[in-house]
């Protein structure tokens, strides 16, 4: 035994030297600079017996590299070899160049930036041009702006984003899309046609240029102003002379009957566009028309019309918001429009409420929209419908119920309560304990009829349980008191035979379908399993005293069997290293005892 620990020993010491002061002893010469603090634990780089590994080590320190395999980005990004001692080999001296790149082979289409246009022409684009010397390849800028800054005629007023006009072909070779969303200002008819320096003056500056018609053609406005300053509105850019202007179509005024051979002037008196609007009602131009005096309103129109001042029809179902039906057909018009509401300037009421409170037997108690319950053919005909006009429906014996049995206040005030509870607390025998959702059990049809599924609840009724009395278990109609653990119910059944030395959680061995019926898998459910010896001995030889609900019995040899240690202690509590548990006096093999 002492030789193998030793031998052991000796073959841990040289393994130490071999994985250790070994490697560095082995090392194929120095890398570079940029690796020197990495040098003094080869495991930095490599992985022993897996070559393949040491790629991934690479990565974790060039995490750019790293972002750019994963992204499938940027040079290493579109490599096929993904392995980095194929490029870069390492152990060639302090000042060893580990990139090396043919720059005249260099496939520049496996980059971010493929070489377009003039950018192909080594004899006139260097690759010092644009990769600065002490800098990484992939830090060179790839904005054109970055390179042509000192071509920019503009000065910058348009930006840095060159290539919207430019090209790699020729940097003076221009398309530029003038179209409404790009510049805000299309070119259309003859402007097509006008060269860049009529509008844009200044060769540097192009965002500057006018958008409005006036800035151009204010020596042409013959209205000189009076028309303000959108010229679009009537001029087209095919033909200046060209007017095209629907009244119709482009105001909210459209010219019917006579006002279509009115002149402009004759409304337009003010300058358009301005704060000074031209008047669109009527009364704005024919107050002097007005044979009422102001009495029907200013709303000329409800009545009149533009092919005849004289002619007046006037439908009230369609031209108002209150359609004349039932009795109200009957009733004259100075019924309700009244000359004191003429006089005062007060609108004519549509509310029910309005004309008939003198007739409103419930002293305004329902509120003041009549209609939802009478109409106008009848009044005493009642046309609301609970079930349908409600988010309430009323079921079974609440059909038989009066209004104000329910509706004590101000109807639309008073926020009516939908549930049980609000109605029915005086009725509640669980004094609240089993929460406000009265209908989870009762019904509207009769209440004494409860019906209640016990699956809802945490203790599901389930084998034996179902055929059991519910006053079995809840001695008082609070319900909510009553335990749902096996122990609390079948104490006097655990008294007679186990005597609480398996704890109080009956549910481990028994189930609800039969009470005697029991099974517990000791070597799956616990962490002593029970082999040898162990087998034919009687539950209660271990658990012998009574438990709570976390069974407690000790799972080490000597916890039983301290009386048969004739060591007396002295070789230890672990019996299990010398013994075994299908017969005491048996020893393991190597225990330097002798064998039964």
């Amino acid at each position: 035994m002492l030789l193998r620990i030793a031998l052991l020993a000796i073959a841990l010491s040289f393994s130490g030297l071999a994985f250790g002061a070994g490697e560095s002893a082995l090392m194929p010469g120095e890398v570079i600079s940029g690796h020197a603090k990495l040098e003094a634990e080869c495991t930095n780089c490599h992985v022993r017996f897996n070559r393949e590994a040491q790629s991934g080590l690479c990565e974790n320190c060039h995490k750019d590299v790293k972002a750019d395999i994963q992204n499938h980005k940027g040079f290493h990004g579109r490599l096929d070899q993904k392995v980095c001692n194929t490029c870069h080999t390492e152990h060639k001296g302090r000042n060893a160049k580990i990139v090396i790149l043919d720059t005249a082979k260099f496939d520049h289409t496996k980059t971010d930036f493929p070489l377009l246009g003039a950018h192909l022409k080594q004899e006139k684009v260097k690759c010092k041009d644009c990769h600065a010397a002490n800098k990484k390849y992939r830090e060179a800028p790839s904005a054109c702006n970055d390179c042509h800054h000192k071509d920019d005629k503009h000065k910058g007023s348009l930006g840095t984003d060159c290539k919207s006009c430019h090209n790699e072909r020729d940097w003076k070779e221009t398309k530029f899309d003038h179209t409404l969303e790009k510049t805000h200002f299309a070119l259309k008819g003859k402007h097509a046609d006008v060269k860049c320096s009529k509008c844009h003056t200044e060769p540097a500056r192009y965002k500057g240029a006018p958008h409005e018609c006036v800035a151009c053609h204010l020596k042409v406005d013959k209205h000189k102003g009076q028309y303000g300053k959108k010229c679009e509105t009537c001029h087209v850019e095919r033909d200046w002379k060209a007017i095209q202007f629907d009244h119709d179509v482009e105001t909210k005024f459209k010219l019917l009957g006579r006002h279509k051979t009115v002149k402009c002037i004759s409304c337009h008196t003010a300058p358009l566009f301005t704060k000074q609007k031209t008047p669109t009602a009527c009364i704005g131009c024919h107050r002097k028309d007005d044979v009422h005096k102001g009495g029907l309103g200013t709303n000329c129109a409800t009545c009149h019309n533009e092919e005849k001042w004289k002619s007046a029809k006037f439908d009230h179902d369609r031209d108002t918001k209150f359609p004349l039906e039932g009795k109200h057909e009957k009733v004259k018009c100075d019924a309700c429009h009244t000359p004191e509401l003429k006089a005062k300037g007060e609108k004519l009421p549509m509310a029910c409420i309005g004309c008939h409170k003198k007739d409103d037997k419930h002293k305004e108690n329902f509120g003041t929209k009549c209609e939802t319950c009478h109409k106008a053919t009848d009044w005493k005909k009642i046309i609301f419908n609970h079930d349908r006009d409600t988010k309430y429906a009323l079921k079974g014996k609440h059909e038989q119920v009066k209004c104000v049995s329910c509706h004590t206040g101000k109807l639309y005030q008073q926020k009516q309560p939908q549930d049980c509870s609000s109605c029915h607390a005086k009725n509640d025998v669980h004094k609240g304990n089993l929460g406000k959702s009265c209908e989870s059990c009762h019904n509207a049809k009769d209440w004494k009829d409860a019906r209640f599924d016990h699956g809802r609840a945490r203790f599901p009724l389930l084998g034996l349980h179902i055929k059991v009395e519910c006053k079995k278990c809840h001695q008082t109609q609070l319900f909510r008191d009553t335990p749902s653990d096996c122990y609390s119910c079948h104490q006097k059944d655990d008294d007679k035979v186990h005597k609480r030395r398996f704890g109080t959680r009956c549910e481990t061995c028994h189930n609800s379908r039969s009470w005697k019926a029991w099974d517990f898998d000791h070597d799956r459910r616990t962490k002593f399993k029970l082999d040898g010896g162990h087998q034919k001995l009687n539950c209660y030889a271990c658990h012998k005293k009574a438990m709570g609900d976390h069974v407690v019995v000790p799972n080490s040899c000597i916890g039983c069997h301290d009386n048969d240690d004739v060591h007396r202690g002295a070789f230890g509590p672990q019996c299990e290293r010398c013994h075994v548990t299908s017969n005491f006096k048996t020893l393991l093999i190597g225990s330097g005892a002798k064998q039964q």
